[in-house]
């Protein structure tokens, strides 16, 4: 992504190479493939009987989730095997063995979220404040740098600036007197919705609409698979023809319809998507974990079914580069991707494949899914292998302290779903046999401009910097350098500082000489360098003269 070159910390993981003058960079990697699967079919023709159910499994299992979720928050650093057995034992007694190692596992993985969620926060903290205290240090109106920010415009300015200092430090060192014993701060229902109920008419929501959407999200009727068990799941079944049953709690023990304590609800499902493999796996009695839960807007029930794949064996990275890569620049509103060939060099034209961020997050998912899919059926096209995406991470940057008064900037980084985006490019180019290689987003706008944007526009061709950055992308995960000519040699060579091609190896005649004038220009115009240069002529010695020239050896003067 142009914008943010050199200013993106790394999320997934990869090597470091020094290069001199400018920041680390991380060497490319292939990213690993998807490890679970999760589908979505909807509960249709419910009766009322089977929503009052419903209702009562997830009001009963969401307290105890609830109660158990307390209970995990106050053990903090002091939980152990035997604290998480002693729980599970107790909401056993309220519900069944099954349910409760449910519940259990689900508010363990709560707190741990939240634990990295409090480490995220601290973190971020710790940016702002070191921003501040550098602007503070300096001298009013003190110009920046391009790696570091300035003082402060003005008194005010300072002084405001002094005062979120303290504010920021403030909020950092309760964050850490919270996170050294353990405690942590959870909502179950998510803590947005809870602070909703406070603004009611901008939510346009009436008290009892927001009573109702909190009452569902607080809701727990969810089961984890169990391989060897009948259809991969004991507690909620569902089977071959799409009927589902639920196994009803101790307390609601009155309400069954079917044997062995078991609900069969009049709804059936069939997955659309992954039918057949989510088919084989109940075949084989493989488990498969399933959660229902009330949309409420739109007043439906969903049932999800997910379950583990084997970890996907990525190809190595010479095996990826062999058929060429398609470089990919993440922007604000589209994908600008190149194809290139193994030796870098950019195929046919750019491809721009667009999308709105704006308006509600089922939005902005779907336009962010749809444009992966057009983009990875054009890279499917091209008959390349890969597709190279910067490895983009915007967590340590939303710090209005860092970026100033570029709200546009933060707004942005803000607005693009860098983890979605990840999560299902990997996932979509896995099924249909393409690879992803992350690299260092670090100056490939820059270069990408700089090298490739004017040699390649054309009449019929327009190039913007976010398409020669695709093309600086691709070369990155290929391997090659970006820039098309090396800095030229120092002043004690004998080419005394002549340009040098990055793609001459060593051992060519020549490659120190003057470069040839441009040949995309009119014919008669100026040259690009304002002026033309002549190559440096042979010498008129025999000991300088090159090795290609033929010696004549004149005859002796006649001295009379």
């Amino acid at each position: 992504m142009g914008d943010l070159d050199g200013c993106c910390s790394s999320g997934w993981v990869g090597g470091g190479v020094v290069v001199g003058g400018l920041r680390e960079l991380a060497a490319p990697f292939m990213v690993p493939g998807p490890c679970g699967v999760a589908v979505r079919d909807r509960l249709k023709h419910l009766t009322p009987q089977d929503e009052n159910v419903l209702r009562l499994v997830g009001e009963h299992q969401g307290r105890l989730a609830s109660r158990d979720l307390r209970a995990r928050c106050a053990d903090a650093l002091e939980h152990g095997a035997d604290t998480w057995a002693s729980c599970k034992r107790d909401l056993t007694v309220l519900s069944s063995s099954r349910i409760a190692g449910a519940i259990t596992k689900a508010t363990h993985d709560q707190w741990a979220l939240a634990r990295r969620c409090q480490a995220a926060h601290i973190q971020t903290l710790e940016s702002g404040i070191r921003t501040l205290r550098h602007r503070l240090s300096l001298p009013i109106g003190e110009p920046g740098t391009k790696r570091a920010a300035g003082g402060y415009r003005s008194k005010g300015e300072w002084f405001r600036k002094s005062r979120r200092l303290a504010a920021l430090e403030a909020r950092h060192d309760a964050a850490v007197r919270d996170r050294q014993p353990g405690q942590v701060r959870v909502v179950r229902g998510s803590k947005r919705l809870l602070n909703t109920r406070h603004h009611l008419a901008d939510a346009h929501l009436t008290e009892g609409q927001w009573r109702e959407r909190w009452e569902a999200e607080r809701w727990f009727i969810a089961a984890d698979g169990e391989s060897g068990k009948r259809f991969g799941n004991e507690t909620i079944r569902v089977t071959r023809d799409g009927e589902v049953s639920i196994r009803l709690p101790a307390p609601l023990a009155h309400l069954p319809n079917a044997r062995h304590g078991r609900y069969t609800l009049t709804s059936t499902v069939a997955f659309a998507h992954r039918g057949q493999e989510w088919a084989d796996r109940i075949a084989a009695n493989r488990a498969v974990a399933y959660r229902i839960h009330l949309d409420t807007d739109r007043g439906r029930w969903y049932l999800t079914a997910s379950w583990q794949r084997p970890t996907v064996q990525t190809i190595p990275l010479e095996t990826a580069r062999a058929r060429g890569v398609v470089g990919v620049d993440t922007n604000a509103d589209h994908f600008a991707a190149y194809h290139l060939d193994p030796h870098g060099n950019p195929i046919g034209d750019p491809h721009r494949f667009g999308y709105d961020l704006s308006g509600t997050a089922a939005h902005r998912d779907a336009q962010i899914r749809h444009a992966l899919t057009r983009l990875i059926r054009w890279a499917k096209q091209t008959g390349a292998t890969a597709i190279a995406i910067e490895d983009l991470d915007f967590t340590t940057e939303k710090t209005r302290e860092k970026h100033g008064r570029r709200k546009r900037f933060r707004q942005l980084i803000s607005g693009i779903p860098t983890g979605r985006l990840k999560a299902r490019l990997v996932s979509m180019a896995a099924e249909q046999g393409l690879s992803i290689v992350a690299i260092d987003p670090a100056y490939t706008s820059l270069w990408g401009a700089q090298h490739w944007q004017k040699p390649l526009a054309t009449p019929h061709r327009t190039m913007s910097r976010h398409d020669a950055a695709g093309i600086a992308i691709g070369r990155r995960a290929l391997g090659h350098p970006i820039r098309r000519r090396t800095a030229p040699p120092p002043h004690d060579r004998s080419d005394r500082a002549g340009h040098r091609t990055a793609q001459a190896p060593p051992g060519t005649r020549g490659r120190d000489g003057i470069r040839p004038p441009a040949t995309d220009r009119l014919p008669g115009g100026p040259s690009p360098n304002g002026k033309r240069k002549r190559g440096p002529s042979a010498s008129n010695t025999v000991r300088d003269a090159p090795r290609t020239q033929q010696w004549v050896q004149d005859s002796l003067m006649h001295t009379g």
